[in-house]
C-alpha cells in the first residue's frame, strides 16, 4: 500500500447516505485486508450489488504449479529463456508457472487479447513486471496504464481485467499468498516514504479514477472469474459489476517504473539488499538499474562469491553488461539455489576493478524458502549454464 487516494464521488463520512445528482442513493462496499485490521478501500456503486444469476466451476483457468523432480534435481545453477513462452490468449486464462513454494508462485505470460471476464485472485496479491509491450489494468478504481519496464501491483481478490494495447506483451508475474508491501525501513513513523528511501510517492502511478458515471450505463463483462485454493469459479451477474463512481482508501492497483528506483551506492560493494523494491510472501524483489559503481580506492565492484544461505535467487535479465558474467541474453532467467556458492564468472572479478558505472537492468526475486521447478520451466531451460561458472 502506498498512500491514501480519493477518486470520484464519495460522501463526507463513511456509512452515510450519499446521493447522485438525480437523488438516487449510492451503495457503499468495503474492500478490506487482514479482516478489518488492515488497509481498506470504500467503493461507491450506482446500483445495489446484483445477486449472482449463475455460479459454476470454470472449465478455463491457468495451470496450477506442479513439482517436476527432473527439473529440480540434481541441485544446480540453471538458466531459462522466457522468449520460448508461446503467445497465449487472455491473461486470466493463460500464464505459465515456472517456480513455486508454499508462499508464492512465479509465472511467465504472453497474452494477446483483452480479458473477456473480470478476474479476482483470492489466493494472493499479484505483482507483475512488464518486459515488453503496453497494457491497461481495468478495475473499480479506474484504468491503470502499464508500459514496458513497469511493475504492476494488483491487490488480493480485487476484480480486474487486463487490456492488451500492443502486438506483443511479455510478463513476469508473482502470486504472493501473504501479500506484498513496501519495506518498513523505507517509511517514517507516519507511513510517509523517507527522504532516503530509494523512491518517492511521486514515482508511483495510480489509477486514473472511476470508469463509471451515474448517468451512463456501464459497459463491460458481467462475469467474474475467481481463483481460490487453486480452483476457479465463475460468478455471472445480471449486469456489469464495475458501476463504481467513487472510491477512497489505501487498497488499489498501482504501477512503478523500474528506472525510477534509486539504489544506494558506496565506496565499497554493498549487499543486494540495497536493491530491494518490494517484500512479502517470503520474498524480496529487487531492481538492478543503471548506476555508479563502488568508488573507493581499490574497490572491487563485481559481486563477491556467496552461498545465499536459506535463499533461492531468480534474476530476469533485461539489458546491459553485467559485471558478474557474460552470456546472459535479454529475457533469460537465472536460478541460483541456496546450498551452492555462486558468482562471479571467471575473469569478471578482476575485470571489474576500475569500472565506474553499469548500465545493467534486471529484476531479482529472492525466495526465503526452496523454490520448486515445474515441467513448464524444464521446457525453457538452456543447457550448460551450471558449467559456465
Amino acid at each position: 500500500m502506498i498512500d491514501r487516494q480519493t477518486r470520484g464521488i464519495v460522501p463526507d463520512k463513511p456509512h452515510t447516505a450519499m446521493r447522485g445528482a438525480d437523488g438516487r442513493l449510492l451503495y457503499e462496499e468495503m474492500h478490506t485486508r487482514d479482516g478489518f485490521d488492515g488497509a481498506f478501500t470504500y467503493f461507491y456503486h450506482s446500483n445495489p450489488a446484483p445477486p449472482s444469476s449463475r455460479v459454476r466451476s470454470s472449465e478455463r483457468g491457468f495451470s496450477v504449479p506442479k513439482l517436476d523432480r527432473d527439473a529440480t534435481e540434481p541441485l544446480a545453477r540453471r538458466l531459462y529463456d522466457s522468449g520460448k513462452v508461446a503467445k497465449g490468449s487472455m491473461l486470466c486464462y493463460e500464464r505459465t508457472p515456472i517456480f513455486f513454494n508454499d508462499q508464492a508462485t512465479v509465472w511467465l505470460a504472453r497474452p494477446s487479447t483483452t480479458d473477456d471476464v473480470y478476474f479476482a485472485n483470492a489466493d494472493g496479491d499479484e505483482l507483475w513486471f512488464l518486459q515488453e509491450g503496453k497494457a491497461r489494468i481495468e478495475s473499480g478504481c479506474g484504468f491503470l496504464p502499464i508500459a514496458q519496464g513497469d511493475y504492476a501491483f494488483i491487490p488480493r481478490a480485487l476484480p480486474h481485467r487486463w487490456h492488451v494495447d500492443s502486438d506483443d506483451i511479455r510478463l513476469l508475474g508473482i502470486e504472493g499468498h501473504t501479500g506484498f508491501k513496501i519495506p518498513e525501513s523505507y517509511r517514517n513513523g507516519i507511513g510517509q516514504l523517507r527522504m532516503d528511501a530509494p523512491y518517492t510517492h511521486r514515482d508511483f502511478v495510480r489509477p486514473g479514477g472511476p470508469i463509471a458515471d451515474p448517468d451512463v450505463p456501464v459497459i463491460g463483462p458481467s462475469a467474474v472469474l475467481i481463483k481460490r485454493g487453486g480452483c476457479f469459479s465463475v460468478h455471472e451477474f445480471s449486469r456489469p459489476p464495475m458501476d463504481i463512481v467513487g472510491w477512497d482508501g489505501f487498497v488499489y492497483p498501482f504501477a512503478f517504473p523500474i528506472e525510477k528506483f534509486q539504489p544506494r551506492t558506496g565506496a565499497r560493494h554493498l549487499p543486494p539488499t540495497v536493491h530491494c523494491t518490494f517484500v512479502g510472501s517470503g520474498l524480496a524483489i529487487g531492481s538492478f538499474v543503471p548506476r555508479l559503481l563502488d568508488y573507493g580506492k581499490d574497490a572491487i565492484p563485481c559481486p563477491y562469491p556467496h552461498s545465499n544461505v536459506g535463499c533461492d535467487e531468480l534474476i530476469l535479465y533485461l539489458r546491459g553488461d553485467f559485471t558478474s558474467r557474460r552470456g546472459v541474453g535479454q529475457g533469460t532467467i537465472s536460478y541460483h539455489p541456496f546450498g551452492i556458492t555462486h558468482g562471479p564468472q571467471p575473469g569478471a572479478y578482476e575485470a571489474s576493478i576500475g569500472r565506474e558505472r553499469t548500465d545493467e537492468l534486471a529484476v531479482m526475486i529472492d525466495a526465503f524458502g526452496a523454490l520448486h521447478a515445474t515441467p513448464q520451466a524444464a521446457n525453457l531451460e538452456v543447457e550448460g549454464y551450471h558449467a559456465s561458472w
